[in-house]
């Protein structure tokens, strides 16, 4: 019998936010900063789609950010901003890579097959492979096989067929955007440091430091909601986080634009911007085919929100969500919980025009359910 994909000539699959850190466990105690728990998951996701009806296919697995998450590797033994070094970096690095072992080598066995690729594409949190020395020290782990992926700093939107436009996402919040090109700086005595977006900061001075007494911090959405329930229901802990979250940007934004702007018009429209996290996508993705009339499709990350949404001219938008656990507290919407969502993307003759994209390519979103038949789960 012949099935679906002897039908098309490439897959393409996209994943983000899955944010692997240094594991659930770190020198004996428990890492509450740790946001991915579905190794097992993504095993199993890895081999069904370099295996059996898929063995002979050309693959494409687009990582979209995120996927390992610098900026909360905690217990690292470097402070203040050499955090940010290049040293420190690669000691997150491999911090990362041992706590997720079973997950690269999916990842290896996964190129081992016939046709695979894998594009990875540098988010906010994974933003230290600006550095050459992580990005060597990560292929290196793939041997003869690292030829099969391409991670480069100069990847911020990547076309894995002629439509359809892949970016992480953070590139559109002034608060985590960063030049890939020019983010390494050296000092004299030639060490090298990453320049992190002041979004960056943040998650390492602010976020990190609540998570520890609620995990849930960074997990709820919309930010509104939480802050109003928070202080129904956990009103001390709430009060603070708000007060520093007002105090820090005060003290790294405001006094910023305070000192180098003299118009307060312009100070007031720059820190709107800096304000402009989660940002509305539909407007969004009305600007960017507007200025992109050859695209189709457009695929982001970054904010969590698993999203397909269709255009009455024909273009597609979709938001591949995360592998994380989320909270969301608006009625309105529908609680996704620890969907494992990511795109699918069927290509047929791959010699298409784009005026012929409808015919030859299939946009899906979809969740993984998992094949692992372990009678347990692991409970974060």
């Amino acid at each position: 019998m012949k099935s679906q994909q002897d039908s098309y000539s490439k897959l393409i699959l996209v994943i983000s936010d899955l944010h692997l850190s240094a594991g659930k466990m770190l020198k004996g105690k428990r890492n509450l900063l740790e946001d991915f728990h579905y190794d097992n998951e993504l095993i199993d996701f890895l081999k069904y789609y370099s295996t059996g009806e898929y063995a002979d296919i050309e693959v494409e697995l687009v990582i979209n950010g995120d996927f390992l998450d610098f900026l909360a590797v905690p217990y690292v033994e470097f402070y203040d901003d050499e955090f940010w070094s290049e040293k420190a970096a690669l000691a997150k690095l491999r911090m990362i890579m041992e706590a997720h072992e079973g997950v690269l080598d999916a990842l290896k066995e996964f190129l081992q097959s016939p046709g695979k690729t894998i594009v990875y594409i540098i988010g906010n949190h994974d933003a230290e492979f600006v550095f050459d020395s992580l990005k060597e020290e990560f292929l290196s782990y793939f041997g003869e096989h690292a030829s099969s992926i391409t991670l480069s700093n100069s990847i911020s939107t990547h076309v894995p067929t002629k439509g359809v436009c892949i970016q992480h996402g953070h590139q559109y919040e002034r608060a985590h955007e960063f030049d890939q090109e020019n983010a390494v700086i050296e000092t004299l005595s030639g060490e090298r440091y990453f320049i992190p977006p002041w979004g960056s900061y943040y998650v390492t001075n602010v976020i990190n430091k609540y998570k520890q007494e609620r995990s849930f911090i960074n997990a709820v959405r919309p930010i509104k909601h939480f802050i109003i329930h928070g202080i129904i229901f956990d009103t001390f802990f709430t009060l603070r986080f708000v007060l520093s979250n007002i105090y820090y940007f005060v003290m790294v934004r405001f006094w910023h634009f305070y000192m180098v702007k003299k118009s307060l018009r312009q100070v007031i429209e720059d820190i709107v911007r800096e304000l402009e996290l989660f940002q509305d996508y539909e407007t969004l993705t009305r600007n960017f085919f507007e200025k992109n009339p050859e695209s189709k499709v457009l695929i982001v990350g970054h904010t969590h929100s698993p999203t397909l949404r269709l255009y009455n001219d024909g273009t597609i938008f979709v938001n591949t969500g995360t592998w994380t656990r989320m909270v969301n507290l608006d009625l309105g919407q529908w609680n996704h919980g620890n969907l494992l969502t990511y795109a699918k993307i069927m290509v047929k003759n791959k010699e298409y025009e784009i005026s012929e994209f409808d015919e030859n390519v299939e946009v899906d979103l979809k969740y993984w359910m998992g094949i692992n038949n372990l009678p347990y789960s692991e409970y974060h």
